[in-house]
């Protein structure tokens, strides 16, 4: 399980921001153990009506050794007073000379993929016209676990987000961990830890289906508050899935519009 938080920065020659507006760019470096496996940016950009955001991920490193991947993806969606909500989104992802594009509308109340080309197999079941209504994309459930982490919100990191990448239907349950101080490169400070459990639905090929083991650990995201705990935003995620688990750490951070508390 990945949520996306991967991305191309923002150009320097970005427009000012007008008021209500925030944009937000981050650099996360990931490991396994103490080896270097994965570079992950993200950039975002926040009125009170729309969002967008944009993600790259790559393999660095070791892993670069052994594999040549990179994906980038990016989603657009609407604000309201409650939640935010996707309205596209799309990725392209490349390993070695292969290379799938996806583009997935969420104008409607049911999402509907677009695949070039298309997938051998829409899984074991394919997710169906049900599973597919009111979900949002990986990028959107970023968005989502902010709002549903804000400090007004009386479900803080609580409940479930469904979600639908074009093929794979898959639920995150939010469950809370308390506050921990921690120190990044990029941020120190009392972070919110939430747990996210991940609970496939449908789309799966049966050998793409994960394993006891897998499902077994949540993935632990450390949130830092801003803007008096209405944004939260991760600095640290850590799954123990896999061997030697997976860390993935902000190493830059550049917030603009919103103050620390």
């Amino acid at each position: 399980m990945v949520l996306a938080l991967t991305s191309h920065a923002w150009a320097d020659d970005a427009p000012d921001l007008s008021a209500g507006e925030t944009r937000i760019t981050a650099e996360y470096s990931s490991s396994v153990l103490i080896f270097k496996v994965g570079e992950i940016t993200l950039s975002a950009h926040m009125s009170e009506t729309t969002y967008f955001a944009n993600t790259h991920i790559e393999a660095s490193g070791l892993a670069a050794l052994f594999t040549d991947f990179d994906i980038r993806a990016e989603v657009s969606g609407q604000r309201g007073q409650t939640l935010s909500n996707p309205q596209s989104y799309s990725h392209i992802e490349r390993t070695g000379d292969k290379v799938r594009s996806v583009d997935v509308s969420y104008g409607q109340a049911t999402a509907r993929a677009e695949v070039e080309p298309p997938f051998g197999s829409l899984g074991q079941p394919p997710a169906s016209e049900h599973h597919r209504t009111d979900t949002v994309d990986p990028m959107s459930a970023l968005f989502l676990l902010s709002e549903m982490t804000a400090s007004s919100n009386d479900s803080v990191c609580s409940g479930r987000i469904p979600v639908f990448d074009g093929k794979a239907r898959y639920d995150l349950r939010l469950e809370a961990g308390g506050f921990e101080d921690i120190r990044t490169r990029a941020w120190r400070g009392e972070a919110l830890i939430c747990h996210i459990w991940y609970e496939p639905i449908a789309g799966y090929d049966p050998e793409d289906y994960p394993s006891e083991a897998e499902l077994r650990h949540p993935l632990t995201v450390w949130l830092a508050p801003f803007q008096n705990g209405d944004i939260h935003i991760p600095v640290r995620l850590h799954t123990r899935a896999g061997f030697g688990g997976v860390t993935i750490q902000a190493v830059s951070l550049d917030i603009q519009g919103l103050q620390t508390p």
